[in-house]
């Protein structure tokens, strides 16, 4: 398809209030998108479906899926010279932006740290912008062509709403046995050099989080290898990250088992994690909703051959069926209601951290958000 007809037809489903998504994966050339042909609200709760979730933060909240079932699924090819959008859109403005009740959020995670109560907790809030016409189609190809290594994401349903995102975490991809996954935390800005040194706050962050998804894994899967932590770009601010992997037996461990184990991370929530949850939810003065939950493929079937030649029948014998599933972490991410921009950030809370450099910490990753709008 060619890519204007992509976007022509997801702009007609959004007019019609029809749920959709569009996402490109990090890397990649081609740009998909799920289109719903009824105004249903599917959840699923053992992920076993197929199609497109989109989970909350809250693991005791149920899951949204766009189905293959009931979808219209369409592509197409995509590079950064094709992509056209509008190059100026009307002035946003800062409406909200509560520096002094993040600040004071911080100090009293540092407190509970100290007490003993937590060893992290990832504490988040909202930047709400106004805009007289967001148009989510506009800020999406914005969003593709400024973060060709996240995965970028336009999510609609009427029933939900409008969420977009470019985000660097990959929570989960699973490929028949396979398993991979990612520890990313610790965050400084981005000044042109990838050379950079980190500081014991960061590298003790980034530990805590790979030790969690290592200890967790464990009791489920066999073969883990564990990289050593390399710097990441994304956006305009670096991060530590360790790639993880491992095979598990799919007869006697689903996907659901592995998400309750690995969501929420230390990276998004903290640790212990039901005490780390317990305190977000109870001091943080809004609504995660879909920030810090995690969205992308279930259980898509892809076939693989081993030779092209298809009308050699001895061939066939080797074409592999198998399930992949490609999850990640809803970072870096905004909400669009009405005339507004809600834009979220969070950073992890140690025994280390400064209030001050936390909030100038969540203004940096704003700042992805910002840049496209």
């Amino acid at each position: 398809m060619h890519l204007e007809d992509f976007f022509k037809q997801i702009d007609s489903h959004c007019q019609q209030a029809l749920p959709f998504v569009a996402y490109r994966k990090p890397d990649s050339e081609q740009v998909k998108a799920l289109l719903q042909e009824d105004i249903s609200l599917y959840n699923t709760s053992d992920f076993t479906e197929s199609g497109f979730v989109f989970a909350p933060f809250d693991d005791n909240e149920v899951a949204v899926l766009i189905p293959l079932g009931h979808s219209k699924s369409i592509s197409a090819q995509i590079t950064e010279e094709d992509l056209q959008f509008n190059k100026t859109l009307d002035l946003i403005v800062e409406v909200h932006s509560d520096k002094e009740f993040h600040i004071n959020l911080v100090q009293k995670g540092i407190n509970a740290i100290e007490k003993g109560t937590l060893k992290k907790v990832v504490l988040a809030r909202t930047e709400i912008l106004l805009h007289s016409d967001p148009n989510p189609i506009e800020i999406f190809k914005r969003l593709l062509a400024n973060y060709p290594t996240a995965f970028v994401y336009c999510f609609h349903h009427p029933k939900v709403g409008i969420w977009l995102g470019a985000t660097p975490e990959t929570l989960l991809k699973m490929e028949g046995r396979r398993l991979f996954t990612t520890s990313l935390a610790g965050t400084q800005k981005f000044t042109g050099n990838m050379d950079v040194i980190w500081q014991e706050k960061e590298r003790n962050e980034q530990q805590l989080v790979t030790h969690f998804i290592q200890d967790n894994l464990n009791t489920l899967a066999n073969h883990l290898q564990t990289s050593e932590p390399q710097t990441v770009k994304a956006g305009n601010v670096l991060h530590l990250k360790t790639d993880i992997s491992a095979t598990i037996d799919v007869d006697q461990v689903g996907i659901k088992q592995i998400l309750n184990v690995l969501h929420p991370t230390p990276a998004i929530c903290g640790l212990p994690k039901e005490s780390a949850k317990e305190f977000i939810l109870k001091n943080e003065n809004y609504n995660r909703e879909f920030y810090t939950g995690f969205l992308g493929e279930l259980n898509f079937v892809v076939k693989n051959e081993r030779s092209s030649n298809r009308r050699n029948i001895e061939n066939r014998a080797y074409t592999s069926v198998k399930k992949v599933s490609n999850v990640f972490v809803n970072l870096r991410c905004m909400q669009i209601k009405k005339n507004e921009a809600i834009l979220y950030v969070g950073g992890g809370i140690t025994s280390d951290s400064n209030p001050e450099l936390e909030w100038e910490e969540t203004k940096n990753k704003a700042q992805t958000m910002k840049s496209v709008l």
